[in-house]
């Protein structure tokens, strides 16, 4: 199929790490099918304990439910799970409903290890409140159809938890479509599709990709160390002043965000204060020294939807004035070569992170460090989950969903 240009979209697929058995009984949390999968067999595990002819030992494997992964959304869905076993499915099943158990596994040393410390304490503190089972340090070895091999990572020493559903939640993975583009262009020796700060794919003309599907390549201000001292001098000169520096500052922290990241961490008020200790004019060995360790805050963007939505935006505005900015290119100015480059880099701009925590509670960790727990976080949550669904007709029918689950409860019902 011919084309003009190609946007790469794909998303990812979840990530087995090669573990024996994860594919062939694992649930996973990741398409439409996998969430209608995991509501059958939730309810077929209580129809099964319920009937009279299984063993006690039997109803307890079954009625144990493990989530492997303590990240944002293995903790929403435990979190989930508990809430329908107590609010509704006990109405329905009151004969077994208390043998049912949540564990939670988690090979890192704490849950939620990308959240603020007072979220992961607080997490740890309710779900130990509501009677779910938090293992940290536990790596999973192997899935069978009715136990998780599992391996202290402190101790090395291995054990089983037999189970009646497992759900695998521990990251993500390239599709094997990617992979083998990755292969036809060069990548075949990268974990995920590579871009630049564009949005471009590196070594495919006029292809983009955003999303799980791709990483941004950073390129680092030392790379280009040369080139941007060369910029910011007027002459043939070894030697560039303050003045001529504050020129192409614009250009540098726009090019290179790492660089305001480096001043905001080392509490330098701008690119000028990492060269005040020099005095008078700067050759580029000092000037290399100042700008050493700007790199060290390079950083990937998250896997989430967040980073995608605006990566999708960015490339919308760039491609309605691609024409516009051929004539007239606005970004920041070409260090290597001359000119400036057509648009403005890709620049993420992070709006907080939530994480429900069951019974009505979220924690939200916002700009500014500022951490809010409780019930009215749950609302606010309720909010921006609202405001940034796609159409008012979507916005009404999940509101619709929240009014019917808290009227009548969750429809327990099999699929």
């Amino acid at each position: 199929m011919d084309y003009d240009i190609l946007v790469i979209a794909v998303g990812a697929q979840v990530n087995t790490f090669n573990t024996p058995g994860v594919s062939e009984h694992a649930h996973f949390l990741k398409e439409v099918e996998d969430a209608q999968k995991l509501r059958n067999t939730v309810i077929d595990c209580f129809e099964r304990a319920n009937l009279p002819s299984v063993s006690d030992e039997e109803r307890k494997r079954l009625l144990h439910f493990v989530v492997v992964g303590g990240g944002p959304v293995g903790v929403e869905f435990a979190a989930e799970l508990h809430d329908v076993v107590v609010q509704d499915i006990a109405k329905l099943y009151p004969s077994v409903h208390n043998l049912a158990k949540i564990t939670l596994l988690e090979a890192g040393d704490h849950i939620l290890n990308m959240y603020d410390k007072r979220i992961t304490k607080f997490a740890v503190t309710k779900f130990q409140r509501d009677g779910i089972n938090v293992k940290t340090g536990s790596m999973v070895t192997n899935v069978s159809e009715n136990d998780v091999s599992i391996k202290d990572r402190a101790t090395a020493q291995s054990g089983s938890i037999p189970y009646g559903l497992v759900v695998w939640s521990t990251g993500i993975a390239p599709r094997p479509v990617i992979l083998d583009f990755m292969k036809q262009i060069g990548q075949g020796n990268r974990r995920v599709l590579a871009t630049d700060e564009w949005l471009r794919v590196e070594g495919c003309d006029n292809a983009y990709a955003l999303g799980d599907c791709a990483t941004i390549n950073q390129r680092k201000v030392m790379e280009d160390i040369s080139a941007i001292f060369g910029q910011a001098k007027k002459d043939n000169t070894s030697h560039l002043n303050k003045q001529e520096f504050r020129k192409v500052i614009g250009d540098i922290t726009e090019r290179y965000p790492q660089v305001e990241l480096y001043l905001k961490k080392s509490k330098v008020k701008n690119m000028i204060g990492l060269l005040e200790k020099y005095e008078g004019e700067i050759d580029i060995d000092k000037f290399k020294e100042a700008l050493s360790e700007v790199d060290t805050q390079m950083k990937n963007l998250p896997a989430t939807a967040q980073v995608a939505a605006q990566q999708g935006e960015y490339l919308a505005k760039c491609f309605n004035r691609m024409e516009k900015c051929e004539q007239n290119p606005e970004g920041p100015r070409r260090f290597r070569t001359t000119g400036q480059h057509r648009f403005h880099p890709f620049r993420y701009k992070h709006f907080g992170q939530f994480a429900p925590l069951g019974g009505e509670q979220t924690a939200a960790q916002l700009p500014g460090d500022w951490v809010s727990i409780g019930h009215s976080t749950q609302w606010l949550w309720y909010s921006v989950y609202a405001s940034k669904l796609v159409s008012w007709r979507t916005r009404l029918l999940v509101v619709s969903d929240w009014l019917r689950r808290f009227t009548f409860g969750r429809d327990t019902s099999r699929i």
